[in-house]
């Protein structure tokens, strides 16, 4: 078994970076990986701190997230968000840069037909959350690590009767090939070596309504979740695993061998 693609995703909810490397931290979590959020101004928890997604503008309520393409500069802390090809938004994360990024995103969502915004002003104003350094905003706050095969992605897309399902629904840190299908799923509570990384596979990844939005048109095609549950029977729709990793951490890339201990 070998990796086949590594992502990250610099903003929670948005579009994902396609990389070749990932640095896993000392502590587990992917650098580079959901260091920004958009949060409505109307959340329990204010700062910085980590809070749940819906307490955001991410897939899960505004599937129209799924037609932009974002580019993260995590040197300079500039963002780029455009929208088949027009540019909707291009700053630095500076205090004017972040006011004009969250009114520029605002501006989109709502002219979407589906929001989180509309009938819900008090949502407003939205803000840019994170330091662009640290990751913070994955959907757990233990900040896992991700990963699916795509034999799993296979089996699924044969039962939905999709044969171009996209991986890119399922927003996974890392992609393998050379399991079996659901093979992962095996894994919790088990030790994987990932190129020179030791991981714990922790649990089984729950899905939400995100996995329904069409990474391309930003429509809701296809019910994924009851997909789910009749390709891969369990009591919850799952696919995918969360992992933690042991310290130090280390690098992982494309072709690294993926092997599991007892």
């Amino acid at each position: 078994m070998r990796i086949a693609a590594l992502y990250r995703y610099p903003v929670k909810g948005f579009t994902p970076e396609e990389c070749e490397t990932l640095c896993i931290l000392d502590g587990g979590r992917v650098a580079g990986d959901r260091v920004l959020g958009v949060r409505f101004g109307n959340a329990a928890i204010s700062g910085e701190a980590w809070g749940t997604k819906h307490e955001f503008v991410a897939l899960v309520n505004t599937p129209g997230l799924a037609r932009l393409e974002l580019r993260f500069d995590h040197k300079k802390f500039r963002l780029r968000i455009t929208s088949r090809n027009e540019v909707i938004v291009d700053e630095k994360l500076d205090d004017g840069g972040r006011t004009r990024i969250a009114a520029a995103i605002e501006d989109y969502v709502l002219h979407l037909a589906e929001n989180p915004l509309s009938s819900h002003p008090n949502r407003l104003p939205l803000h840019i959350v994170g330091d662009g350094i640290t990751p913070r905003y994955q959907d757990d706050q233990a900040g896992f690590v991700t990963l699916h095969s795509r034999e799993s992605l296979a089996a699924l897309a044969s039962t939905a009767n999709s044969p171009d399902l996209s991986e890119h629904r399922f927003r996974s840190n890392i992609a393998i090939e050379g399991a079996e299908a659901w093979e992962e799923q095996t894994w919790v509570g088990r030790q994987i070596r990932i190129g020179d990384v030791d991981f714990e596979a922790v649990s089984p990844k729950g899905r939400c309504l995100a996995t329904h939005a069409n990474p391309l048109t930003g429509e809701r095609d296809l019910p994924v979740m009851k997909i789910l549950l009749k390709a891969f029977a369990r009591e919850k729709p799952t696919f995918a695993i969360a992992m933690t990793a042991r310290s130090p951490g280390g690098m992982i890339h494309i072709g690294d061998k993926v092997t599991v201990y007892a």
